[in-house]
């Protein structure tokens, strides 16, 4: 094998490398906020911030990061500007990661539960 086409074989499908900018993206607690916002529907950047309890321009930081990422819309109406899931499976994306979170928090907690039951057991010995 060439050293060329061991190179090739160890790269990463352009999938992947997609996928981890979007998760990078993703990474922010507040654009989590405003995704699972925007899965209600569109919404203004006033009312964005309104419902999150954040400064507006704080929210169009987001969400011209999230724009930029391709996971919302944004269209005029007006003066106003509405923005959108530019596709409803980003959430559902959110929601799964969620699941599996929220799964292994549960494990996680009846692993506690057992640890403190054996540290009695060793405590007594």
């Amino acid at each position: 094998m060439r050293i060329f086409e061991y190179l090739d074989a160890c790269r990463m499908d352009e999938i992947t490398m997609l996928q981890a900018e979007i998760l990078k993206t993703l990474a922010s607690p507040r654009r989590l906020e405003i995704i699972h916002r925007l899965a209600q529907g569109p919404c203004e950047v006033r009312r964005l911030a309104e419902d999150l309890g954040v400064s507006q321009p704080n929210i169009s930081q987001h969400l011209s990061v999230l724009r930029a990422a391709g996971l919302v819309d944004a269209e005029r109406d007006g003066r106003e500007v509405r923005y959108r899931l530019s596709d409803p499976y980003v959430v559902v994306a959110c929601w799964v990661m969620r699941s599996v979170l929220q799964r292994r928090l549960t494990r996680l907690g009846r692993l506690s539960t057992i640890d403190t039951t054996h540290a009695d057991l060793v405590e007594t010995q």
